[in-house]
């Protein structure tokens, strides 16, 4: 007896195999070797099961954790782990659904259900049991709501997503998540370029998993002009009483709206729209490229973010300055028709912008301006300068930048020249024989 308890004694295998069988009991998975347990895990705390290959199953973990814990001082906590399931089982899955047919046709010998059996392998058995135990199969019993099929540019592919009270589950083909709203860090709703699509963005942390790749920001799309009527289920009582105010009982406006609207509520998350920038067409953002990658740069009240993939929020708070590079550059056919845009962080690494159309330099020149961003010149990096005036086709602009080249010391004026003084004229340095027809060598005049 301790404290009055009585303590149940274990014996726990301590050879540290990495082979053994997996026992469920309840909501936990025991591994045990030689029929001691080596270690459980709690299934109510994976997030996420998928087949990382035919014989390979992973498990993904999300820790509890209480609002007011900082993630910087956490201890370290078990992320993923992997289980190697070799070999094949038979399932009576085939018996089962064949059960009326062979009821009703009254054929056959005792072998009927041997025949019946399906053969699979034995990973997949393993994952199906887990999602189960997990419960991170497909539930719709007590959701608030659903929204099918939608479609995901990042991580790429259709997922269907299942509101609860709690949490929301991201279901795919390959992959399911079970996202905790408290992991949910920014929501932006974003026009595209083509003004036919809207893109909204769920900025996470921690961020979501597929295999090695960590995507940080879900971004979805929608179409623009899809309206859709819903109606939410908040008849618990809970719920009722948690999103009273936040969210309505029924919607009939379009599918964009609805899904951001949905996840402000249950997320009480602050939704960023497009700013008052406007593209020099009268979008809310330009296309960019980062590195090798094409997007749109979307410039907002509080900072810039670049989307679809890599998906990239800069505040402002965190950008030392800016450089235009390229402004006034030309080419053997004329001028550049694009730029560059650098950011320069603090204490951070860089981001270069490329291949931003030059009519929409003015603008852009404009909300640095609005919102106090230093914007430095591109010769010197530490100077401040202004880059007014040199969108225009007139020499000006040219003779603007031959000024600045000048200044730093990185170019000459045509008129000023000097002589070499190492230049002799008619000095032996010139070969006689490559300019004189009449030149005889000195072996033909010792012939002679």
């Amino acid at each position: 007896m301790f404290h009055g308890l009585t303590l149940e004694v274990r014996d726990i295998s301590i050879k540290g195999w990495n082979w053994g069988k997996t026992d469920f009991e309840g909501t936990h998975m025991s591994f045990r070797v030689d029929n001691r347990p080596m270690f459980d895990l709690p299934m109510a705390c994976v997030s996420n099961t998928n087949l990382a290959n035919k014989n390979e199953v992973s498990l993904e973990f999300q820790g509890p954790r209480g609002k007011g814990v900082k993630r910087k001082g956490a201890p370290d906590e078990l992320v993923e782990i992997r289980f190697y399931v070799p070999g094949t089982t038979t399932t009576p899955g085939a018996t089962a659904g064949n059960g009326a047919k062979k009821s009703n046709t009254e054929e056959g010998d005792g072998n009927d259900g041997e025949e019946d059996d399906e053969e699979v392998s034995a990973a997949s058995v393993f994952h199906d049991t887990i999602k189960d135990r997990a419960d991170l199969g497909q539930v719709s019993g007590d959701s608030i709501v659903q929204f099918p099929e939608i479609l995901c540019l990042t991580p790429r592919g259709r997922y269907s997503i299942d509101m609860f009270s709690h949490f929301l589950r991201l279901r795919g083909k390959t992959y399911d998540y079970k996202i905790p709203y408290e992991n949910v860090q920014r929501l932006f709703l974003v026009s595209k370029p083509d003004e036919l699509h809207m893109m909204f963005v769920v900025g996470l942390n921690p961020p979501i998993r597929q295999g090695q790749t960590r995507y940080p920001y879900l971004v979805l799309q929608f179409v623009r002009d899809e309206e859709v009527a819903i109606d939410l289920n908040l008849e618990a009582d809970e719920s009722a009483q948690r999103f009273e105010g936040k969210l309505r009982t029924h919607y009939d406006e379009p599918l964009y709206r609805i899904v951001a609207n949905v996840f402000k509520g249950v997320t009480d998350k602050r939704l960023t729209e497009g700013g008052s920038f406007r593209a020099y067409h009268g979008a809310q953002g330009i296309k960019a490229s980062l590195k090798a990658n094409e997007g749109t740069l979307y410039p907002l009240d509080k900072g810039f973010l670049f989307a679809p993939k890599p998906t990239h929020f800069i505040p402002h708070t965190d950008i030392a300055s800016i450089v235009f590079s390229r402004v006034g550059a030309s080419s053997a056919t004329g001028k550049m028709r694009t730029f560059d845009l650098k950011l320069n962080m603090h204490g951070s690494q860089d981001y270069q912008f490329a291949s931003i159309n030059r009519e929409e330099h003015a603008s852009l020149e404009e909300y640095m301006e609005e919102h106090g961003i230093k914007i430095l010149s591109e010769l010197n990096e530490t100077t401040a300068v202004s880059y007014k005036g040199m969108d225009n086709d007139s020499d000006g602009g040219v003779s603007k930048v031959a000024g600045a080249f000048n200044a730093a010391g990185l170019g000459g004026s045509e008129d000023e020249s000097s002589e070499d003084e190492d230049f002799v004229a008619g000095s032996d340095s010139d070969v006689p024989e490559e300019f004189d027809d009449k030149y005889e060598s000195s072996a033909g005049s010792d012939a002679e």
